[in-house]
């Protein structure tokens, strides 16, 4: 048994408390996952309050439509698109970031050795320094594994424009990473 549980025996004990709104669940719930969930937020709106917004209002929609949850897949990964949806809606009411469809061309480029010599945390910050809509792209094809029809579904633009943000965002981290080696 899990002690991040307790008193619950196991985790679907604990969503079926959530769904009758028991707070010491949701507590238990947002303890047990905050953390990971905020990384998910950083990863697209960077450190600072868009984040932790995000963070809330998502935990909110968890909460708020736990019902909705099935059981089919895991309940972390049912939180994380929660979380990568609602960062996904406060970049979109902040700016439009996904507005530099200049070329429709793109070019994936080829990995660099210098990852090889980073640690998770230097390639997240190398992530966080790329321009929003870069990096909100990066996230959602490279560490979510969406596709850019996907993506373009999801951010309402053109398939071009995903493919193309995602290369600059590979030109710019190359870049970096060539200035690292350096």
């Amino acid at each position: 048994m899990n002690k991040n549980l307790l008193p619950f025996h196991n985790e679907e004990e604990l969503i079926e408390a959530c769904q009758k709104q028991d707070r010491r669940a949701q507590h238990i719930v947002y303890q047990i996952n905050a953390g990971k969930m905020m990384a998910v937020c950083k990863r697209y709106l960077g450190v600072g309050p868009d984040a932790e917004d995000a963070l809330m209002e998502g935990f909110m929609k968890v909460f708020g439509k736990i019902d909705n949850f099935q059981g089919q897949g895991s309940f972390e990964g049912w939180i994380r698109k929660i979380m990568v949806n609602e960062s996904l809606m406060k970049l979109r009411k902040s700016a439009n970031r996904f507005d530099q469809d200049i070329d429709e061309t793109y070019d994936l480029g080829h990995p660099e050795d210098a990852f090889m010599h980073l640690g998770v945390e230097d390639i997240q910050n190398l992530i966080l320094e790329l321009p929003p809509g870069y990096r909100t792209i990066f996230n959602l094809y490279a560490i979510e594994g969406y596709s850019h029809v996907e993506i373009a579904d999801m951010l309402q633009i053109s398939e071009g424009t995903s493919k193309s943000q995602l290369s600059r965002a590979r030109q710019i981290l190359q870049n970096k990473l060539k200035e690292l080696q350096a």
